[in-house]
């Protein structure tokens, strides 16, 4: 698929992306298949020629950013370590979100109760059974910032999972306020905001 002239402009990119790389760390000095297979720090049609490779793929960190917008990627930085957790109270909750990161978690996946998700408040004997069962109970603003106390939400990322549009509504803008009480921006904050029905 490559012609003679192609191959060229590609290795002389590819000498460009080697510049600009060259200063961006790696994890470990050398990386390998489960099968021990040495693995480059990139593959260009140098070694397959069965696509157009500078429209389709290009350079990690260069348009259209197909291999990734970081020259490093996982080399530099691994995939998000994010479980499942939610439950009880938010102070709770808040402990086993601490317990998740000191095990290495770079990421929180909050689950909320059935009260939380509908609307009802912690005082309605109509849910009263279902008050921290099978999620984190919210209620406030001041739940939220209990739930995220001393959690640095400016540097990972976090998934607030919802089953109902206007719980992910109010529990997205209660995250935002307990951000911005904290002084931290909107702009350094990462995840998302999952309004996920089934």
């Amino acid at each position: 698929m490559f012609d003679r002239k192609k191959l060229e402009e590609i290795e002389r990119k590819k000498q460009e992306w080697l510049n600009f790389s060259k200063n961006w760390s790696e994890r470990k000095p050398e990386f390998k298949t489960y099968s021990g297979i040495p693995i480059k720090r990139l593959y260009t049609p140098l070694d397959i020629a069965e696509l157009n490779y500078l429209s389709d793929l290009s350079f990690p960190g260069f348009p259209p950013y197909t291999r990734g917008v970081y020259p490093t990627m996982y080399r530099g930085r691994l995939w998000t370590v994010r479980q499942l957790a939610g439950y009880g109270t938010p102070e709770d909750t808040n402990q086993r979100l601490k317990f998740l990161l000191e095990q290495g978690a770079t990421g929180l996946n909050l689950v909320f109760d059935y009260p939380t998700l509908r609307g009802y408040d912690v005082d309605d004997s109509r849910v009263e059974a279902d008050v921290g069962v099978g999620g984190v109970n919210i209620n406030t603003v001041n739940d939220m910032e209990i739930l995220f106390q001393d959690i640095p939400i400016d540097k990972i990322t976090v998934s607030l999972v919802n089953c109902n549009p206007s719980a992910a509504i109010s529990l997205f803008s209660m995250y935002l306020v307990a951000a911005e009480k904290r002084g931290i921006s909107f702009k350094v904050l990462d995840g998302t905001n999952q309004n996920d029905f089934l």
